[in-house]
């Protein structure tokens, strides 16, 4: 569990801090004086839990909420205020809790004790990519409708990878082979990349897509998968490999085979 930690007063700031480290010992704390580093911290990295000062430099607490809202749908936010003038905008916001300031030991523990998003909410990914049969790519249990079926082809490719970064050569390699002109085709390729970032931002996917400079590649940890579970699991897993692998494309072979011989294994 990670819990950001931003208030603009040091001495509140380390306080609090010291009743997080006392009462969720196990948590990661990142810990800032002002919002906007608080954010760049928490694209790189998951938040669970933000205790935001509602006054904050350089981004207004509540709008640095609402600006982890959009990356993580279930983070618990939690206002600390010299009053409650802004609790209604709070509770508009769905905050998991609003403490005055000084928070005290008890009211920190209560609301870390009885937060919006529980813990097992949130080990349930939102995503989920089906291997076993057609590839399918759900989110919230809905399957994804991509704007090109070829972007939806390059996400299969990206999750049979397994979270390895995969370049753009590779990606136009395995799509194409050698069908049409280089030049056309790298083309083609920055618009299934710029249709990839639109789909997974609307669908608030931050974190799913690792991207480099020429490279993509999927966030393993972030998303359910069949494959991966099986490959973990094998006979306990809960999903079970009959022999049928994104049986829509032809360049998935290697992994078909790979699968066709841990399975085999299994009657020696």
């Amino acid at each position: 569990m990670t819990i950001l930690n931003v208030l603009k007063s040091e001495a509140a700031r380390e306080s609090l801090a010291r009743m997080v480290e006392e009462l969720a010992p196990d948590a990661e704390l990142m810990s800032f004086e002002n919002g906007l580093p608080a954010l760049a911290a928490a694209r790189e990295k998951e938040i669970d839990i933000a205790l935001l000062d509602v006054d904050l430099p350089e981004l207004d607490g509540l709008d640095l909420g609402g600006y982890l809202q959009e990356l993580y749908p279930l983070v618990n936010l939690i206002y600390l205020a010299e009053d409650g003038a802004k609790g209604y905008e709070a509770m508009i916001q769905h905050a998991s809790g609003y403490l005055l300031k000084p928070p005290t030991r008890e009211t920190v523990k209560r609301e870390l004790d009885d937060l919006r998003h529980s813990a097992l909410q949130k080990k349930h990914k939102r995503v989920f990519a089906q291997t076993f049969g057609n590839f399918e790519f759900f989110v919230d249990g809905q399957p994804v409708a991509f704007k090109y079926s070829k972007t939806k082809e390059i996400v299969a490719l990206l999750v049979n990878n397994r979270g390895a970064q995969t370049t753009n050569g590779e990606i136009i390699a395995t799509l194409w082979e050698d069908e049409g002109d280089p030049e056309k085709k790298g083309s083609y390729l920055s618009n299934l990349r710029q249709d990839l970032q639109n789909t997974f931002s609307r669908l608030k996917l931050n974190g799913i897509l690792l991207k480099q400079r020429g490279s993509l590649a999927i966030a393993a940890d972030r998303i359910e998968c069949d494959l991966y579970d099986w490959l973990e699991k094998r006979q306990e897993s809960r999903y079970h490999y009959l022999g049928d692998y994104m049986n829509q494309y032809s360049w998935p072979e290697v992994m078909h085979a790979e699968l066709d011989e841990i399975s085999w294994s299994f009657d020696e």
